[in-house]
């Protein structure tokens, strides 16, 4: 009889040391080979509860308690960096939770490989144009033991041409053969065979140098401008002499629709003329370039009067 009390009450026992929820949703998550463990408690865990993990590499196949995770509370998350140091070694981790008096079974988490289940995320990205190129520069590669290949992709903004360049690790690279003073925008990424974890970089746009301002092109346009004014007077100087240079002057005049203008003898350009503006400029630059035939002739004529006169003597 003594010997069914024992059992019964040793039973009792066990069922009140046992009777915590368990931990749910155990999982490992890690970027850039930083391991973390996180957990919620089961539904109905008393608030003074903790929780404790233990990790197991499986080739050993034996549970090691983390001391620095021993007493975690609830939302607290357990970093695995260090206990999962073998990047090439399967691991597994789990969590119980227990009070003075009670504690839960064990969560398991899946299996976790560091060097296929890291997210490898974007590198550190700076852009600068150098002409009819880019200066890409990145910051340090993760510490692994292999040497990583960026993955870079480059979209002109204009239209939207694009490539992409696979790259070994340099902190300065220059992407060649690209349009000056156009923009182009570039993300870069992780490349493994081995791990399609990875994250790209927020694009980072720059132009391959300064772009011309809008001053600048009504600069070289006046300049053009001016260059060709002073060729024609130059042409006109030396084949018709002042009058060529009065026929100029009175057709530049024209311009000026809005201003009285009495262009090679036309009348003056008024607002409240029945015909408009732009007809009457029409017809005044019509009258200037009769006026320019005619002196042509002249001169043309007067030329062989003189040649006559002289041909007399």
């Amino acid at each position: 009889m003594k010997l069914w009390m024992m059992l019964l009450i040793l039973l009792l026992h066990l069922v009140v040391c046992v009777s915590l929820p368990a931990p749910s949703k155990v999982s490992i998550s890690s970027l850039n080979m930083e391991h973390t463990l996180s957990f919620l408690p089961g539904p109905g865990t008393p608030p003074d509860a903790r929780f404790t993990v233990q990790v197991l590499r499986l080739r050993k196949s034996q549970w090691r308690l983390l001391a620095k995770c021993a007493q975690l509370t609830a939302g607290q998350k357990c970093n695995l960096t260090r206990a999962f140091k073998d990047r090439y070694e399967q691991y597994q981790a789990r969590v119980q939770a227990f009070t003075p008096s009670q504690t839960s079974n064990w969560t398991v988490s899946g299996k976790f490989l560091p060097l296929t289940d890291t997210v490898l995320g974007p590198p550190d990205v700076s852009l600068s144009g150098c002409g009819n190129c880019l200066l890409l520069r990145l910051g340090a590669p993760l510490a692994m033991e292999f040497s990583p290949t960026y993955r870079v992709h480059v979209q002109r903004t204009r239209d939207g041409v694009q490539f992409n360049l696979s790259l070994p690790y340099k902190e300065e690279t220059v992407i060649t053969y690209l349009q000056p003073g156009v923009e182009y925008c570039v993300t870069v990424s992780f490349w493994s065979s081995f791990n399609k974890n990875t994250v790209s970089s927020a694009p980072h746009c720059a132009f391959t140098s300064p772009p011309p301002s809008r001053s600048s092109y009504v600069v070289i346009l006046g300049l053009l401008a001016a260059v060709c004014t002073l060729g024609l007077l130059l042409i006109l100087l030396h084949f018709y002499g002042l009058q060529g240079f009065e026929v100029l002057r009175k057709c530049l005049s024209m311009s000026y629709i809005l201003l009285p203008c009495q262009c090679c003898g036309g009348a003056p350009i008024e607002q409240s003329a029945q015909m408009s503006a732009v007809q009457h400029l029409k017809e005044g630059s019509a009258d200037c370039l009769l006026t320019a035939h005619r002196l042509l002739r002249n001169t043309s004529d007067g030329g062989e009067e003189i040649h006559g006169e002289g041909s007399e003597i």
